[in-house]
């Protein structure tokens, strides 16, 4: 694939991740998340070249410039998007699939200062929320959902949702998308709150037998 149709793709891609993007010019001009993207594909091949310390200059403007820190040496693939992104930190042994959603904030990072994989690996069609955290040689697998505010540092099955900190497996399969990948924050369950619940409907019951006990 060309440089053009791959730009082109990539704007596509943030047609269908986000619903308020309005036109082409508002997107390659404004959207920091495509501009990190652009630059790391460039910053990889001088990576790949042994241009390295090309690369990494070229790197930090860019996160100067869009707030988004994507190593050189990380591997991603396509029609991946970034939403928002500030903050959104990629480290150098990270491995990403194509279809990849993630938003601002979040941190691939690694948990070994041994030069060796040291970063997520992350499988196709996987949503990472807002402010999660993910640590270490883990792979998510394909098609996973980690919550926003998770922090991950197990391997996730293909087609979990996980969700907490430390994260939890809450759902441990969820039927493929049609197209596109989807994350709908609001309506994440909490298993801490789902426990609470479930012991306060445990309390009212014995409270109640309690009473029919005491009325004998």
């Amino acid at each position: 694939m060309n440089i053009i149709s791959r730009i082109k793709e990539d704007i596509d891609t943030a047609f269908r991740e986000d619903p308020a993007a309005r036109n082409t010019a508002e997107v390659v001009l404004c959207y920091s998340g495509l501009h990190a993207i652009w630059i790391y594909r460039l910053t990889h091949w001088l990576w790949r070249k042994d241009f390295k310390i090309e690369a990494r200059i070229l790197s930090q403007i860019a996160r100067f410039f869009t707030g988004i820190e994507i190593h050189p040496g990380a591997t991603i693939g396509r029609r991946f998007f970034i939403d928002h992104g500030m903050g959104v930190v990629i480290g150098e042994t990270t491995e990403i699939g194509d279809d990849v959603l993630i938003y601002q904030g979040v941190v691939l990072g690694g948990v070994s200062h041994e030069k060796q994989k040291r970063h997520p690996t992350i499988g196709n069609k996987v949503v990472i929320g807002a402010g999660a955290i993910l640590l270490g040689p883990i792979t998510i697998g394909n098609e996973a959902r980690i919550g926003a505010g998770s922090v991950v540092i197990g391997d996730v099955p293909e087609g979990s949702t996980v969700v907490g900190v430390p994260g939890r497996v809450i759902i441990e399969r969820e039927p493929k998308h049609v197209s596109g990948v989807a994350l709908d924050h609001n309506k994440m369950p909490d298993p801490v709150i789902e426990v609470l619940h479930r012991l306060e409907k445990r309390i009212e019951n014995l409270e109640g037998e309690h009473n029919k006990f005491h009325k004998l």
